[in-house]
């Protein structure tokens, strides 16, 4: 599977506003929405708070990699958003996380939702995931997950 394939420009946001979680969700959420991606963008953000109060998806790193279940979605979806002030998202290791992968699966696809974060998480450890917090523009984020081959 590759990250490419699941993304695209308009679901990276290199300039995520808010100081706290439940902020940079909502915008993601709001983004994600107006993307076309899903319709509420309130439905959304409560899924992912509900996920994100189960436990931080703060992997360490400064990335965290929210993520849910959705009816109605035909094909998993991975949006990228940037804070570069940093968020605070409970992480173990304690780093604000500046990078977030939102994943979003189908409810009836739990494989494929395994898969996505498995793809996620040996592309965090490569060490690559840091090369696109450099980057501005969301067609060089995607040319740099094209480039990654994953």
């Amino acid at each position: 599977m590759r990250l490419a394939s699941l993304t695209r420009p308009e679901l990276i946001f290199p300039d995520l506003p808010g100081q706290d979680r439940a902020t940079v969700l909502r915008a993601l959420a709001g983004r994600i929405a107006k993307a076309g991606e899903v319709r509420d963008a309130d439905d959304l953000f409560q899924k992912l708070w509900e996920r994100e109060q189960l436990g931080s998806t703060g992997i360490g790193s400064g990335i965290a990699i929210p993520h849910c279940k959705l009816p109605g979605l035909s094909h998993g979806i991975v949006a990228i958003g940037m804070a570069p002030g940093g968020v605070d998202f409970g992480a173990a290791d304690g780093q604000p996380v500046r990078l977030l992968f939102v994943v979003l699966s189908p409810i009836a696809s739990p494989g494929e939702h395994l898969q996505v974060l498995a793809t996620i998480s040996r592309w965090v450890k490569a060490g690559t995931a840091d090369r696109i917090l450099e980057l501005r523009e969301p067609a060089a984020v995607i040319q740099l997950l094209e480039q990654e081959g994953q």
